[in-house]
């Protein structure tokens, strides 16, 4: 199983900004929400994080006594010179053509479609698709961000990149992909450990 943690919340995440490359510690909250899910996690084989501190910081709250192996592909998506904007003060026009074109980015960012694929390629490797069997029986736990989990659900789904602007995800929460006969299964999806979190 392909277990896939979104870090605990953070000041960026708290005062409502775009968090994407920039460096934001976790709040008190987001430190006990991600120490929390630990509850939560059957046997794990291995845990990967994303480089971004906050996603490290809630791998090592979560207390697995594993090493962290550090995944350039589960980074958050770069929001280029809208980074730290608040959500309320991105231009309505510019949320427009974002929602719709999967391969625009922001001056200076990344395109959706560039977190796709390379949470894809990580994706297909987790799941033994381009390498070596990696369906172990233990879970692999992977600490990341908002946008490369949505695309890992995308990918699981078989749906297109435009696909993660209908999905909401809390912060510290956990989505579970299993694999099936035929391909990826999405088992449960932004689990929380608290019901009004999950809203």
């Amino acid at each position: 199983m392909l277990v896939l943690v979104r870090h605990g919340e953070t000041e960026g995440n708290a005062a409502r900004q775009l968090l994407g490359r920039a460096e934001s510690p976790l709040t008190a909250r987001g430190r006990s929400d991600a120490g929390a899910l630990s509850a939560a996690l059957g046997p794990v084989s291995r845990l990967i994080s994303s480089p971004l501190g906050r996603a490290r910081q809630s791998a090592e709250a979560l207390g697995l006594g594993l090493p962290i192996d550090v995944d350039e592909r589960w980074v958050e998506v770069d929001y280029g010179e809208l980074e730290g904007c608040a959500l309320a003060e991105v231009p309505a026009e510019l949320w427009a053509r974002w929602r719709a074109d999967p391969a625009f980015a922001p001056p200076g960012g990344e395109s959706l479609a560039g977190v796709g694929d390379r949470v894809r390629r990580a994706c297909d490797e987790l799941f033994g698709v381009a390498g070596e069997g990696a369906r172990a029986e233990r879970d692999v736990v992977v600490v990341s961000h908002v946008s490369p989990i949505k695309a890992a659900v995308s990918w699981a789904l078989g749906g297109g990149d435009e696909m993660v602007w209908r999905l909401y995800l809390a912060t510290a929460s956990i989505t579970r992909i299993g694999w099936g006969s035929d391909g990826p299964v999405l088992h449960r999806y932004n689990e929380t450990r608290s019901a009004e979190r999950s809203r």
